[in-house]
């Protein structure tokens, strides 16, 4: 019937009349500017995006003020309207813990009021399962002087890319105040692949060097080994540095090899590391807070536990 000749068709694009493939082929170069104005929508986009950055800078500002403890928000400021199940669940846990705040409150000294919100990043690096793997316990103690992540966007007429700045305060580990990582993105299609394109990729990144202090460095460790002279038996131990895990890696980045020939190691190294720049920009960065509280977690495992169910049911 006409129905599967369609159908196989198909699947054998080379059965089809002669008359018919040279039409698809029409459709096809239709396709490709199809592409290509699709590239330029995303072009367009980033630059939105940009614009919009400067407009949200000012909040981000403020956010970080806050943190850092630079500013008090006012009492206005600090006014939030909770739902009122969650109002009756808090003041059920207040009321449980004053109860036991009464039990202690002559052996319990009065607490210093915290400056900002202490260990506001290092919270969020903790909670984000990608990012808590990539972070060690010697990690830890240099994170507590991050005090802000921002986003900038490459200007007008240059190459499109994105910046993730890390600003820390002064602190015994090294001299920078802004560690960066800058991600290369292309939004065109490849010419010899231009039916693949699904917008924006990043195509490399870029680290900067941290300028340790002496014995800080926690990207490597030292260790100690044993060798023996051949000749005349004798043992000595030297001591060399060798690398270590670390999230400052993050800033040492692999290079894209020229000829796009990588190893599978070094391939999903780096996709994993693309994939860690992209959530920084589009989560962490515009949604810092509810990462914090874990709201945004929450999202997330939503999120995935509906995109699982739905693969459930089409393989159903």
């Amino acid at each position: 019937c006409l129905e599967s000749e369609v159908f196989i068709s198909l699947l054998f694009p080379s059965l089809l009349p002669k008359a018919v493939k040279r039409r698809v082929h029409a459709l096809k170069r239709l396709q490709v500017q199809c592409a290509n104005i699709e590239a330029k929508f995303y072009e367009e986009v980033h630059e939105l995006e940009r614009k919009y950055a400067t407009l949200y800078q000012p909040l981000f500002d403020k956010r970080r003020d806050i943190v850092t403890g630079t500013v008090e928000p006012t009492d206005e400021e600090c006014e939030w309207h909770s739902d009122r199940e969650e109002e009756e669940e808090l003041a059920e846990e207040m009321k449980k813990k004053a109860a036991l705040e009464d039990e202690k409150k002559e052996e319990a000294t009065p607490e210093e009021d915290p400056k900002g919100i202490p260990e506001f990043w290092l919270t969020i690096f903790k909670s984000v399962d990608m990012l808590s793997d990539l972070l060690q316990e010697h990690d830890e103690p240099i994170l507590k002087h991050l005090k802000d992540i921002q986003v900038k966007f490459s200007e007008p007429g240059q190459p499109m890319s994105f910046t993730l700045e890390f600003h820390f305060e002064p602190n015994g580990f090294f001299n920078n105040a802004v560690l960066t990582k800058v991600y290369k993105m292309k939004s065109e299609p490849d010419a010899t692949d231009p039916f693949s394109f699904e917008g924006p990729e990043i195509i490399d990144c870029e680290g900067c060097q941290i300028d340790w202090h002496k014995g800080k460095d926690v990207t490597v460790k030292t260790i100690k080994k044993k060798q023996k002279h051949k000749g005349r038996g004798t043992v000595r131990t030297v001591t060399k540095q060798v690398p270590n895990d670390s999230f400052f890696n993050f800033f040492n980045p692999i290079k894209v090899s020229p000829d796009g020939e990588m190893d599978e190691d070094s391939e999903f190294t780096l996709a994993t590391d693309f994939e860690i720049g992209h959530f920084f920009r589009e989560r962490i960065v515009p949604r810092a807070v509810l990462y914090f509280t874990g709201e945004a977690l929450e999202d997330d495992e939503s999120f995935e536990e509906e995109e699982l169910e739905e693969g459930d049911e089409e393989v159903g």
